[in-house]
């Protein structure tokens, strides 16, 4: 198995469910010895179980996640930023979409509260006008950023331009 690969996918549970075990317990239902050894190239999951995991990507994020799996190939000196590397472009790619008019921006959810804090969800949207072929771009954010937005301190395009890659990469 890829460590590069592994990474992507760990970095991204956490930013969702807060721990590895949250997801391999409560979304994907195995063990953690199970969960190990599939991460370690030992052992497989199921087809079932590896839609869930690919499903944490949207269909845009997962092709970003293979360029940049592909990047650490052919640069073997960036597999030590792949994860923030692959948090970057998602946001340089985002603020671009909306910079030429290209997409939407909306909050997904309104704060979420778990045992990891307050959290937002917000997508950025390339809307096709073809069912399923939309390109989307998600980004799990504090919820401290709703207030602002809500209280008109700051418009949310303008918040995604001054704040999202400071805000998500942190």
């Amino acid at each position: 198995m890829n460590d590069i690969y592994i990474d992507l996918i760990i970095s991204t549970i956490i930013e969702n469910y807060g721990s590895e075990e949250a997801f391999y317990e409560d979304r994907l239902g195995v063990s953690p010895y199970r969960w190990q050894n599939w991460k370690k190239g030992r052992g497989n999951l199921s087809p079932e179980e590896m839609q869930k995991i690919k499903n944490l990507f949207s269909d845009y994020e997962w092709m970003l996640l293979q360029k940049v799996l592909r990047q650490t190939i052919i640069y073997p000196e960036k597999r030590m930023i792949a994860v923030s590397e692959f948090r970057r472009m998602k946001t340089k790619i985002a603020r671009q979409w909306l910079n030429i008019g290209l997409a939407t921006v909306e909050i997904l959810d309104t704060k979420e509260e778990n045992n990891y804090g307050q959290y937002l969800d917000m997508g950025v949207t390339i809307h096709y006008g073809e069912w399923g072929f939309d390109d989307i771009i998600n980004f799990r954010l504090p919820a401290y950023i709703q207030q602002q937005i809500d209280n008109e301190q700051v418009a949310l395009l303008d918040w995604v331009n001054d704040k999202l890659e400071e805000t998500y990469n942190s």
